[in-house]
């Protein structure tokens, strides 16, 4: 039985949620422990990996910042957006096995910031957009690459997130079904 995609997006969120990120404390902070879990005493102007979800509540409470590449940026989404658009409808662009947890966080803490300074709610119409793009792109590709034949497909499976992998999956299984209706129909007339 094939997963449904927002079980997979849901899977992928907690997978992410968990792995380590890195982080740079920002203040010298004690050792806490929740749930079983230890983590510190953090010393200021070090670095430490934890897993994202710690790292978000250090970030709220000021203890710590998240390193550059762990997070999207504009400059990142515009790459990939850039990547995606230039490649032919056969061809998928490798993305990042998180790329679809950081772009929904990105976009989240964009329109946070866009409600709370009007003068953000350019950067933030524009990220959506070019996500938009990425996300139409990428279905119109997965589409075709589903109802292709397996041969011409392996390769190109590898640059799929987990999300994308579970769609495929979806797409491919009824898109079969219909052929072989189609077909059985056909012959049966």
């Amino acid at each position: 039985m094939s997963a449904k995609p927002s079980t997979s997006i849901r899977d992928a969120d907690f997978e992410f949620e968990n792995t380590e990120v890195r982080i740079a404390v920002n203040r010298n902070c004690p050792k806490i422990e929740l749930a079983g879990l230890k983590i510190g005493p953090l010393e200021e102007g070090k670095e430490y990996e934890v897993r994202f979800w710690i790292a978000q509540e250090l970030e709220k409470a000021g203890i710590a910042r998240f390193h550059e590449e762990d997070l999207l940026t504009a400059v990142k989404l515009y790459k990939i957006h850039w990547k995606e658009r230039v490649q032919s409808v056969k061809q998928i662009a490798f993305l990042p096995r998180d790329f679809y947890p950081k772009l929904r966080r990105y976009l989240a803490d964009l329109k946070k910031n866009a409600v709370k300074k009007p003068e953000k709610m350019r950067e933030y119409e524009k990220a959506v957009r070019h996500s938009r793009d990425i996300i139409n792109c990428r279905l119109k590709k997965l589409v075709s690459l589903a109802s292709a034949s397996a041969a011409q497909t392996n390769q190109t499976i590898n640059n799929l997130s987990v999300e994308e992998h579970s769609i495929y999956k979806l797409l491919r299984k009824n898109i079969g079904e219909w052929r072989t209706k189609i077909l059985k129909e056909g012959a049966e007339s």
